[in-house]
């Protein structure tokens, strides 16, 4: 059974920016969008909850405006942090997952669920669409496209993911 982490990875700090406190976050989310929804973060794995002021993109970057935090000197005391989001104040749209939920999860056929190819082991955006990465018991990686021709079924409760792959992804296959 796969267990949700209620705080989510987010980004992290990397740099101060300005003299008012703001601080540049690598976003670790699919769209600057996504992050800049968030009014409150956390630090710690949500353990110290911060208010956001205000947020917006920059280049690759987030600037964010974080309560409390007023000068230069405060903001570089930051850098490094990773910053978390609640999962319970995010909605995703149906049939999209956090990368953290799938990561651990049993890929089995879908055809034969007893048939199990490894676990879930990374995620890779491409842009087109993602790549799973399965890594067998063995340690042997194969890369699957995450299309619904070959997802059949993501079961977070239940820790398993069913796929038919496609002629040629697995040695054994005809």
């Amino acid at each position: 059974m796969n267990q949700q982490k209620r705080y989510l990875e987010i980004g992290k700090i990397v740099a101060a920016h300005g003299i008012a406190g703001e601080v540049r976050v690598q976003p670790w989310c699919s769209t600057p969008d996504f992050f800049t929804q968030f009014t409150q973060l956390y630090f710690q794995k949500g353990a110290e909850a911060v208010t956001v002021e205000r947020s917006r993109p920059h280049k690759n970057v987030i600037l964010t405006k974080l309560a409390g935090v007023d000068t230069m000197d405060a903001a570089k005391k930051l850098v490094g942090k990773v910053l978390y989001c609640d999962r319970e104040q995010v909605t995703l749209p149906e049939g999209t997952y956090f990368i953290q939920d799938l990561i651990g999860l049993t890929v089995v056929d879908a055809g034969d669920p007893k048939k199990v190819y490894g676990t879930l082991t990374d995620v890779f955006e491409t842009g087109a669409n993602d790549v799973y990465q399965v890594t067998d018991e063995q340690g042997k990686n194969v890369l699957i496209p995450a299309i619904p021709l070959v997802i059949q079924k993501t079961d977070l409760t239940n820790g398993r993911m069913e796929i038919t792959p496609m002629k040629g992804l697995f040695d054994d296959e005809d």
